[in-house]
């Protein structure tokens, strides 16, 4: 595949992602719609959903291809299971798509971080390897298991390997710029900062629906992945200081699933909670539309540790974008994201938590100021119009398309 053939036709890009299914990680699919509508091709590489039947498809123009999940298993050769049996089935895949359309970047979602090796026989043949950084893989295994081994030097190894093997580095915001560059070596300009900012259209607060707060007078909800590194746990032993300590007429939603999902019930269940702790599971769009219209304040619960305390998360931008308050453990990223519409507690403070809930349901004022700020940083510099702009520049730069200023996003 030379230049000239790659420059007669529309550039395909692959995009291998691990974590979760298409369309259902909303990254992922915002990229390829993005990236579908500024004239590329886009075909993508992911697990099933545990419910869908059918492996490969178009969805909105995207070609999706898709292998059956990985078994959720625990301990530190889960990591090790869970990439090898990921790498070979992308592998696979990845070479059917070769076979019938030849594509000219592999996009590669971490986490796992051994797409570069499968990506290395396919630079020979002409084809660009981009690194989207969605995790830090050695923190994320420092933070779950608390030590410094060999696992987690290897992982280290893979990161570096998928640094060195990139043409191009895409980061969720500039803690993971700053890595990329201190820690992967690249140059600032290979790197560009594409956050996972919402779509405005799909977060305009609605109608609240009352039945929601299921009798009572106020909602806080958390919602998000439910693992050992999100603190859900810690918020439910918050919502118990806060009861203990008089909150009353609240009621609390957890939206959202997860590895922890089924441990957190039992939880719930000890702290004597089940009256006022809902747990919804998955839900639709428009479900999460009316919880969010009706909450009064978000949480984020995440604790601080290596991995949590320079990643972004999904829930407080959206929290935002939702005119919500949030009440946050102090992380770096988090206070970058949030600014003034969050109040952000000390030392992964339990106590601190249910205290932070207690004053701001007790202040409608405040609350509404808050949620005010949060939007107004939602519109003015975090929704994803501004991420998908930087996006299709960074790839009409990478295969030398059109002059940056051209590039179509609509």
């Amino acid at each position: 595949m030379n230049a000239s053939e790659r420059t007669e036709r529309q550039p395909h890009i692959v995009i291998l992602v691990e974590n979760l299914p298409v369309p259902f990680d909303r990254r992922v699919w915002m990229e390829s719609l993005a990236l579908t509508n500024a004239g590329y091709r886009i075909s993508v590489v992911s697990p099933m959903a545990p419910d869908d039947e059918v492996a490969n498809r178009e969805i909105d123009g995207i070609h999706v291809y898709r292998y059956p999940p990985p078994a959720l298993t625990r301990g530190k050769l889960s990591f090790i299971r869970e990439f090898a049996y990921c790498y070979w089935q992308t592998r696979k895949l990845l070479a059917k798509i070769w076979q019938e359309s030849k594509f000219d970047v592999i996009h590669s979602c971490n986490p796992p971080d051994t797409f570069w090796h499968i990506a290395k026989s396919y630079k020979t043949r002409g084809v660009k390897f981009v690194f989207d950084h969605h995790d830090l893989c050695p923190e994320l295994y420092e933070s779950k298991f608390d030590r410094k081994d060999f696992l987690y030097r290897a992982l280290l190894w893979l990161e570096k390997k998928q640094f060195q093997t990139a043409d191009g580095v895409i980061a969720t915001n500039e803690s993971y710029k700053r890595i990329a560059v201190a820690r992967g070596g690249k140059e600032e300009s290979d790197v560009a900062v594409v956050r996972s900012g919402p779509l405005l259209s799909r977060f305009e607060r609605g109608l609240p629906v009352p039945e929601l707060r299921r009798g009572r007078e106020k909602l806080v909800v958390y919602l998000g992945v439910m693992g050992a590194q999100d603190g859900v746990d810690y918020a439910l032993r918050a919502v118990r200081y806060a009861i203990d300590d008089g909150l009353k007429d609240t009621s609390f939603t957890f939206i959202g699933s997860g590895d922890e999902f089924d441990n957190l019930i039992r939880l719930t269940e000890s702290l004597d909670l089940a009256g006022v702790v809902h747990f919804t599971g998955r839900i639709s769009d428009s479900d999460l539309k009316q919880y969010m219209s009706t909450a009064d304040l978000g949480i984020a619960p995440d604790p601080k540790n290596p991995l949590n305390d320079v990643s972004s998360m999904n829930k407080i931008v959206e929290y935002m974008a939702m005119e919500l308050p949030l009440v946050s453990f102090d992380l770096v990223e988090s206070r970058c994201t949030a600014g003034e519409a969050a109040v952000y507690v000390s030392g992964d403070s339990e106590q601190g938590m249910a205290d932070a809930m207690r004053m701001l349901l007790s202040d409608p004022a405040k609350r509404q100021e808050m949620g005010r700020i949060g939007r107004a940083r939602v519109e003015e510099m975090l929704a994803w119009d501004y991420s998908r702009q930087v996006l299709v520049d960074f790839y009409d730069k990478l295969l030398g398309r059109l002059p940056v200023s051209n590039s179509r996003v609509d």
